[in-house]
């Protein structure tokens, strides 16, 4: 993949004022903190972020940030969006060392129809979407993939079932279930709408069957 840089510059005013003013620079507010530096408050274009957050490790992709020449490797570990827009409010960034394990969370990947939904006629139930894992920087995996064609129906694939990357340790608990073949849920029983239908219209039918009853002996 090739190296991504992401310009930034220092900044000193804060609060919703100094980040309106920001925006309208096609700027948007952060933090770059960790390492050995002190928290420094920056500046970054939404569109460099949001190009690191569609790359294929996503948030969890190593990059620079450059401050004014000064190279920082990071990753991108919190973000915000506007609910309704989906514009990109504000980055923090963590500085990492290429020499130290740090804890990401990484996504799942299911692959291969199970055994026991070919042919057993169970459904997939996916469960558990992101595990925890212990890695160097430069060992964080785009996504664990988990081959799940032998899951027959019943069965379960749990996070200790699943072979890490090497250099990966996972940190999810070993009996989570990621995911299982579960039978189909027949309907074994009337809805209750449609038994109050039939309810109310079992008086009626009495009352009408009366009626003409009446009708007949006068």
């Amino acid at each position: 993949m090739p190296e991504i840089v992401v310009a930034a510059a220092a900044r000193t005013e804060t609060g919703k004022n100094a980040n309106r003013r920001l925006r309208a620079q096609d700027r948007i507010p952060g933090v770059l903190y960790g390492g050995k530096s002190e928290t420094v408050a920056v500046a970054v274009p939404p569109k460099e972020i949001l190009r690191v957050l569609r790359s294929a490790a996503g948030e969890n992709t190593l990059f620079d940030l450059d401050l004014a020449g000064d190279r920082r490797k990071v990753i991108l570990k919190e973000y915000q969006l506007q609910p309704v827009s989906g514009e990109l409010l504000h980055a923090d960034f963590y500085e990492v060392a290429l020499d130290r394990k740090l804890e990401v969370r990484v996504h799942v990947e299911l692959t291969g129809t199970p055994v026991g939904v070919k042919i057993e006629g169970g459904m997939l139930d996916f469960i558990t979407r992101d595990l925890e894992l212990l890695c160097l920087p430069q060992d964080i995996p785009d996504q664990i993939t988990v081959d799940v064609s032998e899951l027959a129906l019943g069965k379960h694939l749990r996070v200790s079932d699943v072979a890490m990357p090497e250099g990966v340790v996972c940190q999810t608990d070993a009996d989570i279930v990621i995911a299982h073949v579960v039978a189909p849920r027949a309907i074994a029983e009337e809805t209750p709408a449609e038994g109050a239908a039939e309810a109310a219209a079992a008086p009626a039918e009495g009352e009408a069957a009366a009626t003409e009853e009446k009708k007949k002996e006068s």
